[in-house]
């Protein structure tokens, strides 16, 4: 099996070196608001952050590429990762993307797909060979056709946070929960010569500017699991006939220009859950703390 190192060599291949940046989702806008869950999220788990009082969030929306200066009209997977601060001070994050489906079921297949992406005549090969040895890819791949189109802001995308978890209530019960952020302002997408022509760094102002209007708001949407689901497989697809209920409300209401200066690092980790909600055996999500502990020291110098 890869080693978290290899996989942070085989990113930074693949877009580069850049210090002081994510091997991943290098370019982003850090922004603050508040979460308030909902009595149904209350009922599915006993976690401190969905009992219904307001907890502070941090939330960066990026671009996928590891690249910090491809442009925001350039097709890509788009980002949204939320930090909930808990009334003990404890944290809590919530890792979301735009598309629904991981294009691979294992660490080693993930950076399989990386390198067959690289740009250039040996894709023609590259990428055949990987869907050859990974059939359930491909319908992942062309369900998330939608999810690389340039959005007309980050705004308005749906996010989703790929893996399962498992949920336990005040009595112990338990079930296997699936979540995604549903915008308010719906999701709208542009053509690729209408983005081009906002400018390479389009999503950042807007991003701005909306919230200089206004504050951002997104539904967290809890998708439970049936008996038989894959709760330990990011390639899965979701069900939507499956229970979804409305968990909360995230309300962005501004930039956080106070994180990421000086020596301040900052980690959006999908393990770091608290009592009330626990990890499946899904290998992508097991693997996910040892590789971000991996590029954080490569990018500050500072461990996890």
């Amino acid at each position: 099996m890869i080693t978290p190192e290899q996989a942070v060599d085989a990113v930074n291949e693949r877009f580069g070196r850049h210090p002081g940046c994510r091997a991943l989702h290098a370019k982003g806008t850090l922004c603050a608001g508040t979460f308030t869950a909902t009595p149904e999220a209350r009922r599915l788990t006993r976690a401190a952050h969905m009992q219904g009082e307001p907890v502070r969030a941090t939330v960066r929306f990026s671009n996928g590429s590891g690249d910090p200066d491809e442009p925001d009209y350039k097709p890509d997977v788009r980002g949204m990762a939320t930090k909930l601060y808990l009334p003990d001070d404890t944290r809590t994050d919530i890792v979301a993307q735009t598309a629904a489906r991981f294009p691979a079921r294992t660490p080693d297949a993930f950076i399989e797909f990386v390198r067959a992406m690289e740009p250039g005549a040996g894709q023609l090969w590259r990428l055949p060979r990987f869907l050859l040895r990974n059939p359930r890819a491909l319908p992942g791949l062309r369900a998330g056709a939608a999810a690389i189109k340039p959005p007309a802001s980050y705004a308005t995308m749906s996010y989703y946070a790929i893996h399962a978890f498992r949920w336990v209530d005040a009595s112990g019960g338990a079930r296997h929960v699936r979540y995604r952020w549903a915008p308010e302002a719906g999701v709208q997408a542009l053509g690729a010569k209408e983005a081009k022509e906002r400018g390479r760094d389009y999503l950042q102002y807007e991003l701005r500017e909306r919230l200089g209007r206004d504050p951002i708001r997104f539904a967290l949407e809890l998708q439970i699991a049936a008996d038989g689901d894959p709760v330990d497989d990011p390639t899965a697809p979701w069900r939507e006939d499956r229970e979804t209920l409305r968990g909360g409300t995230l309300e962005v209401t501004g930039l956080d220009t106070g994180r990421e200066t000086g020596g301040d690092v900052l980690v959006f980790d999908p393990t770091r859950v608290v009592d009330g909600i626990e990890l499946t055996n899904d290998p992508v999500l097991r693997f996910r703390a040892d590789a971000y502990a991996a590029s954080v020291e490569r990018r500050s110098g500072a461990t996890r």
